[in-house]
């Protein structure tokens, strides 16, 4: 019969801190995506590594009030408010879509004590891309 070997840990007795908080992240790329039904907000490291997001959806809004230009703002608030406390200083900001909330979360996140590089807008724009529908006969 053979024994079971004991396992030692070299971290006993030790607090183990949440490694979340451990990392600084001084400058990060904030993206905006602003369509007519939501809003996303996702806020990235400067080699594009996933800090935070937040969605109106996910800040509490349902249905048609995602749209809107208050449930914009408050997303960005709550994508912002997680990095904030990582130590983001500097940002750049990437704004993409028509929606009514490109404004609102510019403004929130203007508010929010961030220092921007710069502001983009990154919509995609076709030229003169696909083909239309041929005419409807009646």
């Amino acid at each position: 019969m053979t024994k079971s070997i004991q396992i030692i840990s070299s971290r006993k007795n030790e607090r183990i801190d949440s490694h979340k908080n451990a990392c600084r992240i001084p400058k990060g790329v904030i993206h905006v995506q602003a369509s007519f039904n939501n809003t996303i907000v996702t806020v990235t490291d400067a080699r594009g590594r996933v800090i935070s997001w937040a969605s109106a959806g996910t800040s509490g809004f349902k249905r048609s009030r995602r749209g809107t230009p208050y449930a914009a703002q408050t997303t960005a608030l709550k994508a912002i408010r997680t990095v904030i406390k990582k130590g983001l200083q500097k940002a750049e900001v990437m704004i993409k879509g028509p929606g009514l909330g490109r404004d609102a979360a510019l403004r929130a996140i203007r508010r929010s004590g961030i220092l921007f590089n710069f502001i983009r807008d990154v919509t995609p724009m076709p030229h003169n891309g696909c083909r239309p529908p041929k005419k409807r006969r009646v």
